[in-house]
């Protein structure tokens, strides 16, 4: 666009404003003017000839005076409200009570003489504001009716709160929107007779076919802010029943971050199917202890690692260092938080836990003041047929990291931890124990805040469950899954990080947190969800439980406490240390060796 075009827009642009506001004096001075007349005519009960017309002429021309000065005053005529909007009636209020402060008492006292009736003011007031709001409205109706979508798909919108309240405009008043509302649907009784922006209440998610029949809906959009699962599922199931498409709003976390907004809307995915109402972890209130530090982040390459380096630095950490072994998950993280991925800084580092020496060096050098301990080896079935690789990773990494922190005097040290380390019966679990309490020995050495945080299946974390579920489908299947009764605890993957987070504030030294999952979800439901959500005709093959592997996770070993003593939804637990002096390979790898997948084993 040349700068002659802008200088065209901007020109034209304040010609419509000064014709709009123009506009809008004028009328407003010809309500005022209308509004003392019938005042008048009022008080002479209709009798014309009794009315004083000259006064009551130089009346309306100081009332027009008087309503342009304090419509300046207050914004009215300036362009900074929309049309018909409450901001504009408030300032609008304002302006004729000034108008009236002024002129009321003047013509109280002095009407008799003025030769007009003393109370034309007092009546014309509420007369002048129904005349002014009324044309407003009309204008502001007869936009949205030019504005609404010719083309758009008829929909339904369940929530009637506010969520609802801030979309329904802009589905009503977007010419290129997608959708047009044709009903409301919520279950509160209080919201039966409601209407929304000229939206109508229809009834309630058990009239849901009924309502698509009548109001030829292809379409419902869910607004309820905070749905948890057993919601969405009841929901996605009456959508389909009625033959309607399922739409959801973004994750608020999304919006905040600029990821999408709040009319970005989206198809229901598996994650909102199988995950739960997400705890609130408060984390803002207690992670200052990151603010101005020096903190380092193992595994910060990984699905957890990453995201939790993204949520430190949210709280502007002095220096933030991520490590891993894995170049290209680092470049990716730092493509994530810095916005490039020249992998030519200090804020990435390329190591090994378990290259003692090198990790050594890193800390004396850099000086950690917090550590995040990601850095795992996670996959059940590979580590059941590779042992020594828990062994040297998951246990001895650790250590090495644990030795590495207590050096420099690392204040604050969590330990990433697994629920399968509760009555573990699998190398994995094994190994994590021993991580836990390993953790617990360097708290009680040390005296300052080495825990660890527990918690289960992170939904769309690298190997997870989900994206390899998705990746047999999309290959045609079949989907393979260990035994029809298999479940599993869920959470996100930002709701894991902000519990690693928090732990450092609120964890006590030795502790292991446990973040309160809700129910576990049926593997096999989930398969079937899936299935149904592919469109596809995929079988599922039930292969049998995995050495090591449980059909139900716990997420409380044997004698654990459950003691929830700062939030309502995070446990705390002790683990017995383990002196790095009594670590035994030999016996480690007798307590890993072949064992039923359902028996717990505990390491002692």
């Amino acid at each position: 666009m040349t700068e002659n075009n802008e200088r065209g827009l901007i020109v034209r642009g304040a010609k419509r404003l000064r014709h709009t506001v123009g506009g809008q004096y004028l009328f407003d001075s010809a309500a005022w003017a209308l509004a003392l007349v019938l005042a008048a005519v009022f008080r002479y009960e209709f009798a014309f000839e009794n009315v004083n017309w000259l006064p009551l002429v130089l009346l309306a021309i100081v009332t027009a005076l008087l309503q342009f000065v304090f419509g300046r005053v207050f914004q009215l005529y300036r362009g900074r409200y929309r049309i018909g909007t409450f901001h504009e009636v408030r300032a609008l209020a304002f302006t004729v009570g000034a108008v009236a402060v002024i002129l009321a008492p003047i013509t109280l006292i002095l009407g008799t003489k003025l030769l007009i009736p003393r109370s034309t003011v007092l009546v014309a007031v509420p007369i002048a504001l129904v005349l002014m709001g009324f044309a407003r409205y009309m204008r502001r109706l007869r936009r949205e009716n030019r504005a609404k979508p010719s083309d758009a798909q008829r929909t339904l919108v369940y929530g009637a709160g506010d969520l609802a309240n801030f979309l329904l405009p802009q589905m009503l008043t977007d010419p290129n929107s997608k959708y047009l509302p044709v009903g409301l649907v919520d279950d509160s009784p209080a919201r039966s007779n409601l209407w929304l922006h000229g939206v109508p209440m229809m009834g309630t998610r058990a009239d849901l076919t009924d309502i698509a029949n009548r109001t030829g809906a292809t379409t419902l959009i869910v607004t309820i802010a905070r749905a948890d699962a057993a919601l969405i599922q009841a929901t996605k199931k009456a959508a389909d029943d009625a033959g309607l498409r399922m739409l959801m709003l973004p994750l608020l976390s999304q919006v905040l971050e600029g990821r999408s907004g709040l009319t970005d809307l989206r198809e229901v995915s598996i994650e909102d199917l199988i995950g739960r109402h997400p705890v609130d972890t408060e984390v803002e209130s207690i992670a200052g202890y990151l603010t101005g530090k020096r903190v380092l982040v193992t595994g910060a390459g990984g699905s957890i690692g990453s995201v939790l380096c993204r949520e430190i630095s949210k709280f502007a950490p002095a220096e933030l260092m991520m490590l891993d072994r894995d170049e290209s998950g680092l470049q990716a993280t730092q493509i994530a938080i810095s916005g490039h991925g020249l992998l030519d800084t200090k804020d990435v580092v390329l190591a090994d836990i378990r290259d003692a020496p090198t990790i050594e060096k890193i800390f004396d050098d850099r000086k950690p003041e917090v550590v995040f301990h990601a850095a795992a080896l996670k996959h059940l079935p590979m580590l059941e047929q590779f042992p020594s690789e828990a062994w040297q990773t998951n246990v001895l990494g650790t250590l090495n990291v644990l030795n590495a922190a207590r050096a420099v005097g690392v204040s604050t040290f969590i330990n990433v931890s697994t629920d399968k380390a509760a009555n573990p019966s699998s190398v994995l679990g094994h190994s994590k124990r021993a991580a836990e309490k390993l953790t617990a020995w360097a708290a009680e050495e040390t005296g300052k805040n080495y825990l660890s945080v527990r918690f289960g299946n992170v939904i769309g974390s690298r190997g997870s469950m989900l994206p390899t579920f998705t990746s047999l489908i999309l290959a045609g299947g079949p989907l393979t899954i260990t035994h029809p009764d298999v479940t599993r605890f869920f959470m996100t993957i930002p709701e894991a990080c902000q519990l690693v987070v928090q732990a450092g504030g609120i964890g006590r030294p030795g502790e292991v947190l446990i973040l309160d999952m809700g129910e576990p979800v049926r593997i096999l439901d989930v398969a079937k969800q899936m299935i149904a959500m592919s469109g596809r005709d995929i079988k599922i093959v039930f292969t049998g439980l995995r050495h090591g592997e449980k059909l139900h996770e716990e997420l409380l070993g044997e004698g654990e406490q459950d003691s929830r003593p700062l939030h309502p939804k995070i446990s705390h637990t002790k683990v017995p240390p383990l002196d790095p002096a009594q670590l035994d390979k030999a016996e480690w790898e007798r307590r890993c060796s072949p064992t039923p997948p359902t028996t717990h084993m505990a390491l002692t």
